[in-house]
């Protein structure tokens, strides 16, 4: 390596796996021509748990808490996911009113999860101010979801048929008051960083992705919507109760990083506006299916269910053969699909553009690291 490296002008230079900015045990393997990369090579598997083996070593409801520990900043939407690809499986038709719940309360941690994202995105690039902004907002949130789920991160909340708790009238008067909270924060958030010129020159025009990148790579969420595709699970295969709200799927033009923290940006109020609508529109009755059976064990069969979570398109695909166990199940990350498209973006670019493009991803590492 090192006559390689005197004969070519160039170095390897490792970024992690123990690094800050890369927000997890990721390890970019980087090859260097003075500042500039040459070619980055990610390498994954550090904190590899085999979540999809532990899947068929255990019956359907021990492997709920597992789906909080995949991505723990969404955690909710995970949950989700694996509990409608079962009630598929079952035949489950879940009430309205836990429907809603499920809703709310999703979209609670997506706020959640962007508010993380962007504290600690701005921290990589030697911002601090804005993490302190972000988690005081982000405490409001833990606050009230800790009340109906008993968790603040690694929620295990949603359960086969509904959930298991109904949310009460102190929970919803919290939650408009964060609402009403979030959107005067808007604003500072909007002096402090969309409008700071050293942000602006850090992003614009950086790891710009195109349309046919975006389709190529398989890229889902903000993503694919920052280079101007407006994919939303929520609206392309819609789940849930989410048909029965108006809300918009922000996209950027130019597919750079500052398009898609303006993205995530809007997203929050969108998530906003659908907390809202669904607290008005919140229906009476149960909040759990009838005739949910005690054990689990679904006829045979495969399906497939989807949902948007914070970093794109989570899938569940789940193959029983009528035991209590599954046979087998398959989770199609988007952090895997998002992470394939840096040693594209590396190229050409200095590591300190490399840091800003890789956290402008938005990384769960234990999520690729299934």
């Amino acid at each position: 390596m090192l006559e390689r490296g005197l004969e070519e002008k160039t170095y390897v230079l490792n970024l992690g796996p123990q690094h800050p900015s890369t927000h997890g045990v990721l390890r970019v393997e980087l090859e260097m021509e003075g500042e500039f990369i040459t070619k980055a090579d990610p390498d994954i598997g550090y904190g590899h748990r085999g979540h999809e083996h532990m899947a068929e070593n255990r019956n359907y409801q021990q492997f709920l808490p597992n789906l909080g520990r995949v991505d723990y900043l969404h955690a909710l939407a995970y949950n989700q996911c694996y509990c409608m690809a079962v009630e598929k499986l079952l035949g489950l038709k879940v009430p309205e009113r836990a429907e809603f719940i499920r809703v709310i309360t999703g979209e609670m941690n997506r706020i959640s999860s962007h508010l993380l994202w962007l504290g600690a995105y701005l921290l990589d690039l030697g911002a601090f101010t804005p993490i302190l902004y972000c988690f005081d907002d982000r405490e409001h949130i833990l606050d009230l979801l800790d009340r109906v789920t008993g968790s603040r991160l690694t929620y295990c909340y949603y359960r086969f048929g509904g959930v298991p708790q109904d949310i009460d009238e102190e929970f919803v008067a919290g939650t408009r008051e964060f609402i009403k909270r979030l959107r005067t924060r808007f604003r500072d958030y909007d002096n402090l960083v969309t409008k700071n010129v050293i942000f602006i020159h850090r992003t614009r025009d950086v790891g710009i992705i195109t349309q046919e990148q975006c389709l190529e790579y398989g890229l889902t969420g903000p993503m694919v919507r920052g280079s101007g595709i407006p994919y939303d699970i929520r609206r392309s295969e819609p789940y849930s109760a989410y048909p029965l709200f108006d809300f918009e799927i922000p996209i950027g033009s130019k597919g750079d990083i500052l398009d898609r923290y303006l993205v995530r940006v809007k997203e929050m109020e969108q998530s906003l506006r659908i907390i809202e609508q669904a607290l008005n529109k919140l229906p009476e009755g149960p909040i759990m299916a009838e005739k949910v059976p005690k054990r689990i064990k679904p006829a045979e069969g495969e399906v497939y269910a989807a949902v948007e979570a914070a970093r794109g398109e989570f899938g569940c695909y789940v193959v029983s053969q009528g035991e209590v166990k599954p046979y087998r199940i398959k989770l199609r990350v988007p952090s895997f699909a998002n992470l394939s498209i840096l040693p594209e973006l590396s190229v050409d670019t200095l590591v300190a553009d490399l840091v800003a493009i890789l956290g402008s991803i938005d990384v769960v590492v234990p999520e690729i690291d299934r």
